[in-house]
């Protein structure tokens, strides 16, 4: 099953490679979940993550034919997405860093916190961390990806996760967390 999707994924990126629009559509429609949670994540606000997500289509649209192996679609679609999150990252002020954003429920809060401890991290964690958990892009891919060896994946992904740990599992959170 999980074989035929993939067959059918590469198909469709193959068509919309060979300027097929409506192929094109498909795969943003398929992807486009993914790619406003990692704006999301990057940019920790759901208007700049929607700009985000709509400059990555159509500067990914305009550029399609680039797409060298099909396979690896995903991985530069996200590598779109990314930059033009730093692009972003880079143009906001201070004062949007004072926006808070309201939250009901736990898991909701959860997902906040998970979010503001990301973008916490060193940009290189977070970049391995965001491909390998949100994406499913392989290590070596990664690698290939970045620009940096296999090794480094590994080490950033461990020290990404330890940064995680100590800033959403430490003594502070569970105390801040117990006591509301």
């Amino acid at each position: 099953m999980e074989l035929d999707l993939r067959t059918e994924h590469t198909e469709l990126v193959r068509r919309a490679i060979n300027q097929d629009e409506a192929a094109f559509e498909q795969l943003i429609l398929l992807h486009s979940e993914q790619l406003y949670r990692t704006a999301y994540v990057y940019v920790k606000n759901e208007q700049d993550a929607l700009d985000v997500v709509q400059e990555t289509v159509y500067k990914a649209f305009i550029s399609i034919g680039q797409v060298k192996e099909p396979k690896y679609f995903v991985t530069w679609l996200t590598k779109i997405l990314i930059r033009n999150c730093y692009r972003v990252l880079n143009q906001q002020t201070a004062v949007a860093d004072l926006i808070e954003i309201p939250v009901k429920e736990s898991s909701r809060e959860e997902h906040l916190d998970l979010i503001d401890a990301l973008s916490h991290l060193r940009k290189e964690y977070r970049d391995v961390l965001v491909l390998f958990y949100f994406h499913d892009v392989p290590m070596k891919e990664i690698a290939s990806f970045i620009g940096i060896t296999l090794n480094t994946v590994k080490t950033y992904l461990k020290r990404g996760r330890e940064e995680l740990k100590k800033q959403l599992g430490g003594l502070d959170y569970v105390e801040a967390r117990s006591s509301k």
